[in-house]
């Protein structure tokens, strides 16, 4: 399979790519690493991607960022940012993508365990993971020739410790529990599902 990984440099993204390298052909994508650059805030920057790329199997995005802050200080600007970023990003991913990807290809996304577990600061990161976790299971049943399309929605996970005081009470994930999610959308049969590491 041709496989991108947007995102490939980054915590979950490293791991992803070693669970999956070796029996297929990896593609990583970036901002500012991997064998490819692009802006997923910009459609254009996405389009002129997968000109480059090609057609493909499957899409792992592992990238996105969001506001963290408290709710009281937190701006429309600030909330926007992280709308137009983790959630617009990776739904533009998908629906400029579909015009690029394989029969029976597959996209996953990742959003996370804040659209239903919430902690104090995070309100901007719920709302995008939550929109994203909709997003697919509608998107599921209409990407057409057999694409599909799933979520993985991670906890805080152990190779980011400085994230641990912001999840009081949280028990870190293992990396090789939050790859295998991403194995299990990427190579297995099921679509419109969010499958959850927590």
């Amino acid at each position: 399979m041709k496989i991108i990984i947007i995102g490939a440099s980054g915590t979950i993204g490293k791991k992803v790519t070693q669970a999956l390298q070796g029996k297929h052909e990896i593609i990583t994508a970036g901002s500012k690493s991997g064998a490819f650059q692009l802006d997923i805030t910009s459609p254009e920057s996405i389009e002129a991607f997968y000109k480059q790329v090609g057609p493909f199997d499957a899409l792992v995005s592992t990238t996105g960022s969001g506001h963290f802050g408290p709710l009281s200080s937190t701006t429309p600007a600030d909330f926007k940012k992280g709308i137009e970023s983790k959630l617009l990003g990776q739904v533009n991913l998908v629906l400029i993508g579909q015009h690029y990807i394989n029969p029976k290809g597959s996209f996953t996304l990742t959003s996370g365990i804040l659209s239903e577990d919430p902690v104090v600061n995070g309100v901007n990161l719920g709302a995008i993971n939550g929109g994203l976790n909709s997003f697919v299971i509608g998107a599921a049943i209409e990407l057409q020739n057999g694409v599909r399309i799933n979520a993985v929605s991670p906890g805080v996970v152990e190779d980011s410790p400085g994230y641990f005081e912001y999840f009081p009470g949280h028990e870190p994930v293992a990396m090789d529990k939050v790859a295998n999610a991403y194995v299990k959308s990427v190579l297995g049969a099921i679509t419109g599902q969010v499958i959850k590491v927590f």
